[in-house]
This record gives structure tokens, C-alpha cells and sequence, in this order.
């Protein structure tokens, strides 16, 4: 940064202002004064008359006193001209600082906690904690039960035979050639009794296998929901476990980031304060007046509205 002449006195800007147009408007007069000269003028003679062609226009005597005047002048418009803007710079400069915040620091986002939760059992899970010798038995009522149910339900081999039992005829005829036909000897060999019997006895082993093939599925049905229930119940406290997490983890993230909060809007506040402070300070400088130019200041000084 260029160096000033800022002070607690001197001129107000204003009157720095003033005093360099004023400055500059002489330096014009003074130009205006020591340019366009010649060494010579023309003229001519029309008849009687003379007229000037050419304006002679020789140096002014004073032409000495003429330039240093006007040195003086830029040298103290443009000793006014800097500090002016030297006064702006850091006036604009006070302006755009920015409180220094590196000091805070942000919590960062906390990492949520996503529990992995167990899946749900299927039925092929509950038939798989069966022991052997249950899977090896369930297997064998199964067969039995099939078997012996394929036998004897509706429509099946025994239940056609008893249904047509009743309806036998004692003899038939058979046409051996037009005209004749010849007894045909049916004998019965089974008595309804004999099925019932074998049905009877049929259906009460099917009823004894069905009941172990129902009472092993029951076993497995039973097998796997408790087995969800118990991984319901899990999966349950798991999930409570990581809202617990996730809640305390957001508590100390609020709680972090509200006191970080807090410590920008404090460091903001001081530096605000001393940055109006350093404002106010710029704005109330004024130009010291070099005394190599006060000559020059006291001439437009007076012309100039006080401050």
C-alpha cells in the first residue's frame, strides 16, 4: 500500500476536492498563457490598410514564474488527488472485510446408523430343524398316508368296489350266435362285510399316518413362528438400539453445531463493532498538508467553504 498523509487534522475531503479543481483550473489559465507561442507575426499591406496575417505571440516575460506556478499546482493537485483516494481505498477497504471465522468449528454430519435386520424364516427353514429320525418318519407316514389314502377315497379302487358290489348280478347271458345265447356264472368274492373290513382297517392306519404327517407339519408351522417371532422381536430391538444411536448422535450434532452457531454470531458481533469503529475512524480523516505545498493550499484555501 502506497503511503499517506491521513491525519486526526488537515483538510476535509471536501475541501481537498475543491482546492484540486481549483488548482487544476489555474493550471489551464497557465497553459492557455504559455502555449500557441511564435516568433514572429505577418502582416500585410492593402493600400492604406495593414492587416495581420499571421498574430505574433511571443513567450510571456514571466514564463519562469509561469511553469514553476503551474508545477506547484499539479504537485499539490496530485498530492491531494492520492491521499483522496488513499481515503476512499481504505475506507472501501474497511467496508469489505470479513470476520475471521476459522477459529469455529462445524460438527460434521454424524453417520446414520442403519441396523441390518434379519430376515423372516420360510418353511423349508422349519423342516431343516427336524432330526433325522422325525424327517425319516415324516417321509414314511407321508407315503403311508398316500398310499393307503389313493386306495381307499372316494372314487379310488375300494370305494369303486363296494359302490359296485351291491349292484352284481347273480347271472348274466352271453349271445354265442344269433339266436342262442348261454348262461354266464358270476361268483361273487367278496362280501360287503369283507370290504367295510378292509376299509375299516385301511382308513384307521390312514388316520394313524395322516396324524403324524398333520402333527410334523403342525411341528414345522409351529417351528417357524416362533422362530419370526423371536427374529420380530430381535429385528424390534435392533431397530429401538439404532434410533437410540441416531438420536444421540443427532442431539450431540445440534448441540455442536447451535454452539458453533453461536460462536459466529458472537465473532460477527466484535468484529462488526470494530470494523464501524474502524470506519468511523476512516471517515473522520483529513489531509495533513505537506508544508512543501501549503503555499500552494493557503492561496485556494480561503475560496473554499470551511469544514
Amino acid at each position: 500500500m502506497k503511503k499517506n498523509s491521513l491525519s486526526t487534522n488537515g483538510l476535509s475531503l471536501s475541501q481537498a476536492q475543491s482546492i484540486s479543481n481549483l488548482c487544476n483550473q489555474r493550471a489551464i489559465e497557465i497553459t492557455n498563457k504559455v502555449s500557441n507561442v511564435n516568433n514572429y507575426k505577418k502582416t500585410v499591406k492593402v493600400g492604406k490598410e495593414e492587416h495581420e496575417t499571421v498574430k505574433g505571440k511571443k513567450i510571456p516575460s514571466n514564463i519562469v514564474e509561469l511553469l514553476t506556478e503551474k508545477a506547484e499546482l499539479s504537485a499539490c493537485q496530485g498530492f491531494l488527488m492520492e491521499n483522496i483516494k488513499a481515503k476512499d481505498s481504505l475506507l472501501e477497504g474497511a467496508k469489505r472485510e470479513q470476520a475471521d471465522l476459522s477459529s469455529v468449528v462445524f460438527p460434521e454430519n454424524y453417520e446414520y446408523e442403519d441396523p441390518t435386520l434379519t430376515p423372516q424364516v420360510k418353511e423349508d427353514w422349519g423342516w431343516e430343524q427336524l432330526t433325522v429320525a422325525e424327517t425319516n418318519e415324516y417321509l414314511q407316514a407321508e407315503a403311508f398316508a398316500a398310499h393307503i389314502g389313493q386306495y381307499i377315497h372316494e372314487g379310488k379302487t375300494l370305494d369303486v368296489l363296494r359302490k359296485e358290489l351291491p349292484n352284481i348280478p347273480d347271472i348274466e347271458w352271453m349271445t354265442i350266435k344269433d339266436g342262442e345265447k348261454s348262461p354266464v356264472k358270476i361268483e361273487v368274492h367278496h362280501t360287503s362285510q369283507e370290504l367295510l373290513d378292509i376299509h375299516e382297517k385301511l382308513a384307521t392306519l390312514h388316520r394313524q399316518y395322516e396324524q403324524r404327517v398333520n402333527f410334523f407339519k403342525a411341528k414345522v408351522k409351529n417351528l417357524v413362528t416362533a422362530e419370526n417371532a423371536r427374529i420380530a422381536k430381535e429385528n424390534s430391538d435392533k431397530v429401538n438400539e439404532a434410533e437410540k444411536v441416531n438420536s444421540d448422535r443427532q442431539k450431540t450434532y445440534e448441540t455442536a453445531y447451535k454452539k458453533a452457531t453461536e460462536e459466529v454470531k458472537t465473532l460477527k458481533a466484535e468484529f462488526e463493532k470494530v470494523r464501524q469503529d474502524k470506519i468511523k475512524e476512516v471517515a473522520a480523516m483529513r489531509i495533513a498538508v505537506d508544508t512543501r505545498f501549503q503555499k500552494t493550499i493557503d492561496i485556494f484555501l480561503p475560496k473554499v467553504t470551511s469544514e
